[in-house]
């Protein structure tokens, strides 16, 4: 009976196993597809941070503020964070921030290892100046308890835009253009229907124009020399405009 040999054998299957591995490994690996695709997104508006406050971290009847000042103008939210036992807790807002903000509620039940947020509402719309006032958080029937100074600013107001000042200087331009075509085009009109010569309607207009200027002379100064005067300036128009006709 013919043994194997080892070495062939080793290298027949060598081909096949390395083939396995690199498909495993293809299908284990992610692509940049789908790493990119799980990838969070960044928030598309800006969320006010949340004040943090931890309950009973250390030992009971402890409480423990991440920050004791905030600025802002608008609504935020109080997060109370229990850890080794539950806790009641009460918060309360001082007389100078109670103004312009108010509690769902003054008194929460915090589980042991969970987040309780606090909603508390900002209305700065009638705030002249920045006021200062305090938000207090109790614990162990106000044995324990830790003050956040909050600054509350006016609201920005609003900026209202002229509409006259939106509109461009080349949009002026076209509609004063647009008006002197029009006015061209209702003296050509008015000529189209009195079958005048371009000629003829300057004569006329300046003739009108002349007269009216010898009457309004006329009715200022007054006496036989000013009539006479308009007198003249018919007789010119009537033969200017007789000529242009003949």
């Amino acid at each position: 009976m013919t043994g194997s040999d080892p070495t062939s054998a080793r290298e027949s299957e060598s081909p096949t196993a390395a083939s396995s591995a690199r498909s495993d490994t293809d299908r284990t690996q992610p692509t940049d597809s789908s790493r990119s695709q799980s990838s969070p997104s960044s928030p598309s508006s800006a969320v006010p941070t949340p004040v943090h406050v931890h309950v009973n971290r250390n030992q009971p009847d402890t409480l423990t503020a991440e920050t004791t000042a905030l600025e802002t103008n608008d609504s935020f939210v109080l997060e109370l964070h229990g850890h080794a036992a539950p806790a009641h807790v009460h918060c309360r807002l001082d007389d100078t921030l109670a103004r312009v903000a108010t509690l769902d509620s003054p008194n929460y039940y915090i589980e042991a290892d969970s987040i309780t947020p606090i909603p508390i509402s900002i209305s700065a719309d009638s705030l002249q100046e920045p006021i200062r006032g305090k938000l207090e958080i109790l614990t162990g029937y106000g044995s324990e308890s830790v003050t956040i100074t909050v600054t509350v600013s006016p609201t920005p107001p609003d900026v209202d835009i002229d509409e006259s000042l939106s509109s461009s200087p080349q949009a002026d331009a076209g509609d004063a253009t647009a008006s002197t075509t029009a006015d061209r085009s209702s003296i050509a009109r008015l000529r189209a229907e009195l079958g005048l010569e371009p000629a003829t309607f300057a004569v006329l207009a300046l003739g009108a124009l002349a007269l009216i200027l010898a009457m309004t002379t006329a009715a200022s100064i007054g006496g036989p020399v000013a009539t006479f005067g308009v007198g003249v300036v018919v007789v010119g128009v009537i033969v200017a405009l007789f000529l242009l006709v003949t």
